[in-house]
C-alpha cells in the first residue's frame, strides 16, 4: 500500500462517522483521537519511539481486543483517562503534560459500538509496514491535507500547501542549534518541515552530539496556535515526527498578538502563514502594547511581531497576500 492508498482508506472511515451522525467538521478530530493511539502503537513496535508514551490500560491493545458495548465504554474511559491523567477510580495513571494537552477535553461522539468496531478493524487491516517507510507522521500529514482539500471549513483555513512550505524552508536553510518559530502554527507544517530539513543535513541527527540532538527535539521549535482543536492536531503531528518540545509540547496554546506572543524567546528563524482574515474583531484580539504601529489588521500586526521577534541577523519567510506588498499608508511604513 502506498501512503495515498492508506490516506484514502482512512478517509473512507469518515463515511462510518457520518452514519453515526458526526458532522463534516468533526470528522478528522474524531478519527485522529483513535488514529493517534494506533500510530503510537505502531511507532513503538517499530522502535521509532523509545518508550510508549501512553499509560497501560490506554493503549491500542486495550481497545483492539474489545467488542460491542464494552469497546465503546473502554474507549470513552481511555479518552477520559488520557485527558485527566486519572483512571475511573481517581488513581493517577500518567502525569505527562503533553499527553494531557493532546487529549484535553477529548470525547467521542460515537454512539454505535459497531461503528467504532469497524474503525478499529480497518486500522488493524492497514499495512503499517509500508507506511513506516515514509514515516507515520507523513501519513498523518496526508490525512490533514485531504481534509483541507475536501472541506471548505475546519482545517482548510490552517493548511499551507506542502510544496510551498518546503520551498520556504529551503530558502531559509535552518541550521542545528537555531530557534525556529511559527507564531500561527496551525497543524505545525512549517516546524515539521524545518525539522525534516535539518535531519536531512545531519544524517537524521546522528551527526550531532547528544546535547545538540536533545536541543533539536526538545527546544529548537516553538509554535503558537489560537484554536485548541488545531493545536491538538499540531501536538500529535509533532510527536509522530519525533519532536517533543518542552513540557507544553512544541505548539503552545495562545494568541501571538497577545501576551503569549510578547513573552516568546527571540528566534533565529520564523516561518509563518498568518491568518488572512479581515480586520473585524482585530481590536479585541490584538492586545500587544509593544507594536510600533497600532492596527486592527491581523496581518500587519503579525508582521510586526515577526520582525520584532527575530534575533539580530535572524531571517523570516512569510506568506502574505499581494495587496500587502503594494498597499499605502501604514503598509508602506511597515
Amino acid at each position: 500500500m502506498t501512503n495515498n492508498d492508506i490516506v484514502q482508506k482512512l478517509w473512507n472511515l469518515c463515511d462510518v462517522l457520518r452514519d453515526d451522525g458526526i458532522n463534516y467538521s468533526d470528522y478528522v478530530t474524531e478519527l485522529v483521537l483513535l488514529l493517534f493511539i494506533k500510530m503510537v502503537h505502531e511507532n513503538t513496535e517499530a522502535g521509532t519511539l523509545k518508550k510508549h508514551p501512553l499509560p497501560e490500560g490506554c493503549r491500542w491493545s486495550d481497545l483492539s481486543k474489545q467488542d460491542g458495548q464494552n469497546l465503546l465504554e473502554t474507549y470513552k474511559r481511555v479518552l477520559l483517562a488520557l485527558s485527566t491523567g486519572k483512571d475511573g477510580h481517581g488513581n493517577q495513571i500518567h502525569d505527562d503534560p503533553l499527553i494531557t494537552a493532546i487529549y484535553s477535553d477529548a470525547q467521542t461522539r460515537l454512539r454505535e459500538p459497531r461503528h467504532l468496531r469497524q474503525m478499529v478493524a480497518t486500522l488493524d487491516q492497514i499495512d503499517w509496514f509500508s507506511a513506516q517507510k515514509d514515516g507515520l507522521g507523513d501519513l498523518y500529514e496526508g490525512l490533514l491535507e485531504k481534509n483541507a482539500n475536501e472541506t471548505k471549513s475546519g482545517a482548510g483555513q490552517y493548511f499551507t500547501p506542502r510544496a510551498l512550505i518546503n520551498t520556504m524552508v529551503r530558502c531559509l536553510k535552518p541550521q542545528p542549534g537555531e530557534i525556529i518559530q511559527d507564531p500561527s502554527a496551525g497543524t505545525a507544517g512549517f516546524l515539521i518541515a524545518a525539522h525534516e530539513y535539518i535531519k536531512s543535513q545531519t544524517d537524521d541527527l546522528y551527526a550531532l552530539n547528544t546535547k545538540d540532538k536533545t536541543f533539536q527535539t526538545t527546544q529548537a521549535y516553538v509554535g503558537i496556535e489560537l484554536v485548541p482543536g488545531t493545536r491538538r492536531l499540531a501536538l500529535m503531528n509533532c510527536l509522530l515526527h519525533g519532536m517533543e518540545g518542552d513540557a507544553e509540547g512544541v505548539v503552545h496554546l495562545g494568541n501571538a498578538l497577545g501576551q503569549t506572543g510578547a513573552g516568546l524567546e527571540k528566534a533565529d528563524v520564523i516561518l509563518a502563514n498568518p491568518p488572512f482574515g479581515t480586520s473585524k474583531g482585530g481590536d479585541a484580539s490584538i492586545t500587544r502594547d509593544d507594536l510600533t504601529y497600532k492596527t486592527s489588521n491581523k496581518q500587519l500586526a503579525f508582521l510586526q511581531h515577526i520582525y520584532r521577534n527575530l534575533k539580530p541577523g535572524g531571517r523570516a519567510a512569510v506568506v502574505l497576500p499581494d495587496g500587502f506588498l503594494f498597499g499605502e499608508g501604514m503598509k508602506t511604513r511597515l
